[in-house]
């Protein structure tokens, strides 16, 4: 029984392995592969894509060749010099210092200024008319003169306006001199013996206005026919003193740096705070009008003006005015002025100035 049972379950097995494996069919590999990526392996993005003859998911994906390391450049550093702290401490005192001098210099100008005007004596105004005589000058009998105000030993300092009959020069006299000094500058002298520094403006015209200052003031002409002029004239008569000055002076080397082989004349010496005046002047021969500013701060002299410097520390900005004659008048502000010469022997000038307003 058994045997027969074993027969039966064999010959079932047979019949039901021939049913199962009927329908089957094997797909070739190449085949399979040309169907392309199952959607439902890899998703929907992946459908219908072959890769060749494999499948995508045969494809081994690319490595990626990795980039060379560069090593950044470093740039050497460069180190600053710091200043050391006491020198930078030392200059912030220095320069704060020197401010405040300078605060102190300027209330003090201002006070002095202020006292100068309160000191000075009263201004006289007075309006003219004359007709010219013969010029008492030796030399000057055929020239026509009208005397606006007579010789002082005071310094006159003002402003004539006029109009006249026909064209004038215009005249101030500077002294009188002391023996010896008439050295090349024009002179005008009554008798041979007294004799005055002449500035001359030759204004050739018949109106006009004049800033003098002088030991007398007058209009002229070069003709031997009286002339008629009428006038105002505002002016102070000044005592002499440091800023209040009749002379006549010699010029030295320019002490200024550059300027060896030049003359100097110093009219009024440097100081703080800055004059304000007129000076007339009769040169021996022609000069240059100097006005000097300061001295400077630290790094003011570097900005391309003109310096005058006599040890390369001390600076002045200059004003260097050249108007090629040897006489005339100059209405001035600065903390020096002097007349300088480009050449290297020494002149003479005869000057009055004034200081003040």
């Amino acid at each position: 029984m058994n045997k027969n049972i074993f027969v039966v379950f064999f010959t079932v097995s047979i019949l039901l392995l021939g049913t199962i494996s009927g329908p089957l069919t094997l797909i070739p590999a190449d085949a399979l592969k040309g169907q392309g990526v199952p959607s439902s392996q890899y998703g929907s993005a992946t459908k219908g894509i072959v890769c060749g003859d494999r499948l995508c998911s045969e494809v081994e994906p690319e490595e990626k060749k990795a980039e060379p390391k560069t090593t950044p450049k470093v740039e050497p550093k460069v180190e600053k010099k710091a200043e050391p702290k006491a020198e930078k401490k030392e200059q912030v005192k220095t320069e704060k210092k020197e401010s405040e001098k300078k605060k102190l210099d300027d209330k003090a100008s201002s006070e002095q200024a202020r006292y100068d005007e309160t000191s000075l004596p009263p201004r006289t105004i007075k309006t003219g008319t004359i007709t010219s005589i013969q010029d008492p000058g030796q030399g000057h009998e055929n020239h026509q003169l009208a005397l606006i105000l007579p010789p002082s030993e005071k310094v006159y300092r003002g402003l004539f306006t006029f109009t006249s009959s026909e064209d004038v020069q215009l005249v101030a006299l500077h002294g009188p001199l002391k023996e010896g000094e008439d050295k090349g500058q024009a002179i005008w002298s009554p008798d041979g013996k007294t004799k005055y520094a002449l500035t001359f403006v030759p204004l050739n015209a018949k109106a006009g206005t004049w800033q003098f200052a002088g030991n007398a003031l007058a209009v002229h002409t070069m003709n031997e026919d009286p002339f008629t002029v009428s006038y105002s004239v505002a002016y102070r008569e000044r005592t002499l003193s440091d800023t209040v000055k009749s002379e006549t002076i010699t010029s030295v080397q320019d002490p200024g740096q550059g300027h060896e082989n030049h003359q100097l004349a110093i009219i009024l010496p440097p100081r703080t705070y800055a004059y304000f005046g007129t000076l007339g002047f009769s040169a021996s021969e022609d000069v240059q009008l100097v006005a000097l500013h300061g001295p400077l701060q630290p790094g003011q002299g570097a900005h391309g003006q003109a310096i005058w410097s006599p040890d390369g520390i001390k600076k002045y900005a200059l004003t260097f005015v050249d108007k090629e004659t040897a006489m005339g008048t100059w209405q001035f502000t600065g903390n020096a002025v002097a007349l300088h010469t480009m050449k290297d022997t020494p002149f003479t000038v005869s000057y009055s100035i004034a200081t003040g307003q």
